[in-house]
């Protein structure tokens, strides 16, 4: 594991490529985002 794994985070780096281990966009990708709650009054 390392630089010449493409399956790890660094090694995505190393590569230049992206996927599961390295996500294009983070903020897409992640699920921690609250939904908009509407008050209706």
């Amino acid at each position: 594991m390392g630089k010449g794994d493409k399956r790890t985070k660094r090694g995505k780096i190393f590569a230049g490529t992206f996927g599961n281990s390295r996500p294009k966009n983070k903020k897409k990708n992640k699920s921690s985002e609250k939904p908009k709650s509407e008050k209706s009054q």
